[in-house]
């Protein structure tokens, strides 16, 4: 294996690493010295991760893959989260990266590693109980929005795109995988603990919200309340049609101007979206049927969910003329399709991982080895890496 060192000097990158200033070299040092935050700087610290993290860096022989689990893992708690009550509920604002703002999707997938370590933990649980109780919050401010304040008095800097932007809203992509992945975090928080106290009267009507949503976006009678258009001059960042994307035949999917990239769908029934939809809707299904005992409401999650469904394996299995018989990522309903996969999740690299389907279905199968080849316009393979790429990042 070559050792990163020798890889930074061998590349392109080699010339600007070694013009770095001596500070900022120690990303490479061989010392494999902690970069955590010290303890008073951490946003948040949980005994049963780090008992964890002892136990993890003992398994790993490779002291680099050690020193990188380190400092990876706790990184979430460690830098980005902000854990508070208000009347008397657990909240925790979580932050993607270096932005002060809250996606719906970056907050559950930062904290999800975390929940197996729940019932070790009580403070760490009152964490992901707050991680949902935030995202219901945000929910109910903005079903279409994908990322949130937590200070409603900040300003976005997307404050002028043509669209509805309420106070605390960062940014308002519409995104079916945003509220996916609010219904994923409760139904894996709920197997996982056991505790249905999160499942409150403002996540009732949140989850209500999100089906309405859903429903709103197959668009059956109307284009719908929702639009965008960004004035950047970045194509990747509006919609076609006034902010209501290409035209589409109405068949029971759902539309979404965006991808989990952020970068908008040229296509707007996203495959893999649609697919993430179908599972988080039979999950929320089976909440309100056991735990909330309604059985009415858990009936229109699997109606809609089957519909969705049958839509997907009816109109998205398509013939590429290389993989044979393929998920398409993105279509209208008339017959045209986007063959490609994006980096995010979802993506159609990502079903099995989703639930959707097995890794050894035939057309997953086929997917996969169109995905992870160069027949996927974004797929690329060099010296050191190959993988998915994301289309704005090209």
């Amino acid at each position: 294996m070559v050792s990163r060192r020798n890889f930074i000097k061998k590349s392109s990158l080699g010339i600007g690493f070694w013009a770095l200033p001596g500070s900022a070299k120690f990303l490479y040092t061989d010392d494999y010295i902690s970069k955590r935050p010290g303890l008073e700087k951490r946003k948040f610290t949980s005994l049963a991760v780090e008992n964890t993290i002892k136990t993890i860096k003992k398994s790993i022989g490779d002291k680099e893959l050690a020193w990188m689990f380190e400092n990876c893992f706790p990184n979430t708690l460690d830098t980005t989260v902000k854990f508070y009550q208000k009347n008397n509920k657990f909240y925790t604002y979580v932050i993607t990266g270096d932005i002060d703002a809250m996606w719906l999707r970056d907050s559950s997938a930062q904290v999800y590693p975390y929940l197996s370590l729940a019932n070790e933990d009580e403070k760490l649980k009152n964490l992901l109980k707050g991680v949902i109780n935030k995202q219901v919050e945000c929910v109910l401010l903005d079903p279409y929005a994908n990322a949130f304040f937590d200070d409603v008095s900040k300003l976005s800097e997307w404050k002028s795109d043509s669209t509805e932007m309420r106070p605390g809203i960062h940014e308002r992509k519409w995104e079916i995988d945003s509220l996916c992945y609010v219904m994923r975090l409760s139904y894996h928080y709920w197997k996982t603990t056991g505790d249905s106290s999160v499942f409150d009267a403002d996540w009732k009507k949140a989850m209500l919200l999100i089906l309405q949503t859903f429903k709103e976006q197959q668009r059956k009678d109307s284009k719908g309340i929702y639009s965008f258009e960004r004035a950047n001059g970045n194509p990747l960042d509006t919609q076609f049609g006034k902010g209501y994307g290409n035209p589409t035949k109405k068949i029971g999917l759902i539309h979404s101007m965006f991808r989990p990239s952020d970068d908008a769908t040229f296509y707007p029934f996203l495959i893999s979206s649609n697919m993430f939809a179908v599972v988080s809707l039979n999950e929320t299904a089976e909440i309100f049927s056991e735990v909330l005992k309604d059985e009415n409401s858990s009936n229109q999650y699997k109606i809609l969910a089957k519909e969705v469904d049958e839509a997907i394996q009816k109109y998205a299995i398509l013939n590429h003329p290389e993989a044979g018989k393929i998920y398409a990522l993105e279509i209208d309903g008339f017959g045209n399709a986007l063959f490609m996969d994006d980096a995010n999740v979802p993506n159609l690299l990502s079903i099995p991982y989703l639930g959707y389907t097995s890794k050894e279905d035939e057309v997953y199968k086929n997917t996969r080895k169109f995905s992870l080849s160069k027949a996927n316009p974004w797929f690329s393979e060099g010296k050191f890496a190959k993988g998915i790429g994301r289309l704005s990042h090209w």
